[in-house]
């Protein structure tokens, strides 16, 4: 985590002040946008559904101007939602006991090891030391972002982020060190290309998976919840990968066109990445469990949808996996086997104490916001936003609604969190298609979707701002780089989630 602390160290003076007085005026606003709401009169929302709506607008206060850190305002909005008899304790907390928080834990769980055996940098490494990358920086940068978007998909954006960061400043810091000596400039903007890759790639790769990122578990909770459609891990991919590709590959030709090394190759290049993978050893044992228990998760993971594909859904096979491997099951086997399986020495190739270190706040998160989105459609509350909403937008069914939803939800990231966003975002769109009679489930995978963009700022994602505090990407080249990356993060998302939702609809 140093890497991550380094990075963020080079907040200005009024970055800060404005932090400051953003969550001052959080703190402050907050409880007046309670107070408004629980005393106004709303005739057409039931006392629960009105008490419930004085909740959420301090909570999306607070989470906006991050006044508190956000689990703990989570998890204040569900305990005000007992206190003002919203609904009975049990049913408020119940979303915190969902199976989709066991996929949180068991796959942070997975992801953890995956860091300490250091099995993301020995494949990084090995990607980049290929005798096809070579010398040449524009193949260095594709196989970086690559590697990067891969790495993401299976453990959290910011730990990419910070990993291929620390990777990136060590190949600048080579590259530079080689013009002295060949006497051949290399072009600074490379050097931002390569920066601002690490970053984005990381944000993209993370939206291949359920487990990506957190707002994919967000959206497929709600989506399960509200709209009554199960969402497997294999037809969550089968959208998902494709969008990444499709990203992915705009995003290197953009930054490669943008970013020019100026030079073809850079002489040692090669043999100097070679080095750092023979650095790494041989495989140790706890490498080696880490592997099998990840691989038998990934196989759990995607068994009942190749199943489906060959015997069918409804088939009796696949009925039986599917209940009897959820994804959340299926997550905590696999790190169960961590603790199973032989580490280095005398140790297994994880402790508890290691495992107590994953994100506890990320879960806590989508539980009290969870709480929120369910409570919201049993209070009538959903419904009564919806409507009142369809009023106010030009678009209010199919193409419209879904392009509407997938721009909403990423434009709010840009000012709030990603998982903040998907917990604001998702319950209303699946409220305003319910209340113009459109299928919900577009809009709430655009908006889910779409909550992972968000690439304008360094206050937009923790993986923007560690690659903002190296000190290679000025201000406004990330603004115009990221604004063309969500303009083209809508058009991929809203085109495949038309094309493919079909696909894989129940």
């Amino acid at each position: 985590m140093a890497s991550i602390d380094h990075a963020l160290e080079p907040k200005t003076e009024s970055e800060a002040r404005f932090d400051r007085v953003r969550r001052r005026l959080g703190l402050a606003l907050a409880p007046i946008a309670f107070t408004l709401i629980y005393l106004a009169e709303f005739a057409a929302l039931k006392p629960e559904a009105h008490r419930l709506a004085a909740v959420m607008a301090a909570v999306i206060t607070l989470w906006i101007t991050e006044a508190l850190p956000l689990p703990a305002t989570a998890l204040i909005g569900a305990a005000a939602c007992v206190v003002l008899q919203v609904a009975p304790a049990k049913d408020v907390f119940a979303p915190f006991a969902d199976p989709l928080i066991f996929l949180f834990i068991g796959s942070f769980i997975l992801a953890r090891a995956i860091f300490l055996h250091e099995l993301d940098r020995r494949l990084a490494f090995s990607a980049l030391s290929m005798s096809w990358v070579d010398a040449r920086p524009s193949r260095i940068l594709f196989v970086f972002g690559a590697v990067t978007a891969f790495i993401s998909a299976w453990i959290s954006n910011t730990a990419t982020t910070a990993m291929m960061f620390a990777i990136g400043m060590a190949i600048l810091a080579f590259f530079f060190r080689a013009e002295q000596i060949a006497g051949r400039k290399i072009d600074r903007r490379y050097a931002t290309g390569l920066m601002l890759m690490t970053s984005f790639a990381a944000s993209i790769g993370g939206l291949a998976t359920p487990i990506g990122t957190p707002p994919n578990v967000i959206g497929l909770g709600f989506i399960r919840q509200l709209v009554g459609v199960e969402l497997s891990f294999f037809k969550w991919m089968a959208i998902g990968v494709p969008v990444v590709v499709l990203l992915f590959l705009f995003l290197f030709a953009y930054l490669n066109f943008f970013c020019p090394a100026g030079v073809g190759e850079i002489k040692g290049s090669g043999d100097a990445l070679r080095r750092e993978r023979e650095s790494l050893g041989v495989w140790t044992r706890g490498q080696r469990s880490t592997l099998i228990a990840f691989s038998v998760t990934i196989l759990l993971w995607i068994m009942p949808g190749i199943v489906a594909l060959v015997v069918g859904e409804k088939s009796a096979l696949y009925q039986q996996l599917n209940r009897s491997l959820p994804e959340g099951v299926a997550a905590i086997i696999g790190a169960a086997l961590l603790f199973l399986l032989p580490g280095n020495g005398e140790k297994r190739a994880i402790s508890w104490d290691e495992a107590m270190r994953i994100d506890w706040g990320v879960i806590l998160l989508y539980g009290g916001g969870f709480a929120l989105g369910v409570l919201s459609f049993q209070t009538g509350l959903a419904e009564a936003v919806g409507k009142g909403l369809t009023s106010l937008l030009p678009w209010t069914s199919g193409l419209g609604l879904l392009v509407a939803s997938t721009l909403v939800a990423t434009i709010v990231s840009e000012t709030t969190s990603n998982t903040a966003s998907a917990n604001m975002v998702v319950p209303v769109v699946i409220a305003i298609a319910r209340a113009t009679g459109a299928d919900p489930l577009e809009p709430a995978l655009g908006a889910t979707f779409g909550a992972s963009l968000g690439f304008m700022l360094p206050v937009s994602t923790p993986c923007n701002a560690i690659v903002y505090g190296s000190g290679y990407i000025p201000l406004m080249r990330m603004v115009r780089y990221g604004i063309l990356l969500d303009i083209a993060g809508v058009v991929v998302i809203v085109t495949m989630v038309r094309l493919l939702t079909p696909l894989i609809r129940p």
